[in-house]
């Protein structure tokens, strides 16, 4: 896998993955990072992957079976889909099964993914596997993301998430998007 650090990120070749960024998910109480903070530098990541021609994939999470979703369902406004944008409503705790997000990334020519959002080691995680399974290389923004706990967080940016990927910061991405 190309190192982030030492080599450019073709926004042609990278989606940004934001996961979950959904007012009744951000209100949560997390850690390291509060909700509000993960929205702030996710935001400053989808601004520049729209203006560099990236792929910018929104998730969000619909509860199978019922009738209405809970209040706050959708995206928070920061993060309101524009055009060109994908838009990925999940029923599992991943943004790749039935969704059909793998096949839709090929046909943009995309090799890599930078992933987002909330929590680390839920929707962030479980998503980065999928897409680790499908063969893309996979970049975990460390500062862009939260756990439910600091400790959990923190056990998967220095165990779990590195054996699938890079860990970077948001700076790091902002400075190497070509």
């Amino acid at each position: 896998m190309p190192a982030l650090l030492t080599n450019p990120c073709p926004a042609g070749r990278t989606a940004l993955i934001v996961v979950d960024l959904m007012p009744r998910i951000v209100e949560q109480d997390m850690g390291p990072h509060k909700g509000a903070d993960v929205v702030a530098r996710a935001s400053r990541l989808v601004t520049a992957f729209r203006r560099a021609g990236g792929t910018v994939v929104l998730v969000r999470v619909d509860r199978p079976g019922v009738a209405e979703q809970p209040p706050g369902s959708g995206f928070v406004p920061e993060m309101e889909p524009q055009p060109g944008d994908i838009v990925v409503v999940k029923q599992t705790i991943g943004a790749f099964y039935g969704t059909g997000l793998a096949d839709e990334l090929r046909t943009r020519g995309v090799r890599s993914v930078v992933m987002t959002g909330l929590a680390t080691t839920m929707g962030v995680e479980s998503t980065a596997r999928a897409a680790s399974d499908h063969g893309f290389e996979v970049i975990f923004v460390a500062d862009a993301m939260s756990g439910m706990t600091a400790a959990e967080h923190d056990h998967a940016l220095t165990v779990v998430l590195p054996r699938f990927g890079e860990v970077v910061t948001t700076d790091e991405v902002l400075d190497r998007l070509s």
